[in-house]
């Protein structure tokens, strides 16, 4: 499988299992951080978008003062894909 092909639903649980943070939600990857205040958030959120920048490959970002969920998929696969774990990870990263 390439990093751009569609995931099963087998598959996506299995890769899930080593993501144990984030969701499938509406045949997306989702996940909600939470951090200390805004300021802290929006350190992250910029992170985020570096590395979506460099990887070509873009989350929904939503902003609600101290929390921010990430909500990732492949548009043109029509669902998950290893590039979504992968960002997933890199957003994970950012937290250490």
């Amino acid at each position: 499988m390439t990093d751009l092909e569609k995931m099963n639903e087998g598959e996506i649980r299995d890769a899930l299992k080593n993501h144990p943070d984030w969701n499938e939600v509406g045949g997306e990857l989702q996940r909600t951080f939470q951090f200390d205040d805004f300021a802290a958030s929006i350190v992250f959120v910029n992170r985020v978008a570096e590395a979506a920048e460099k990887a070509d490959h873009h989350p929904d970002i939503l902003i609600r003062y101290n929390k921010v969920t990430l909500t990732i998929s492949t548009h043109d696969a029509g669902g998950i894909t290893e590039k979504d774990f992968d960002l997933a990870e890199r957003a994970d990263s950012f937290l250490s």
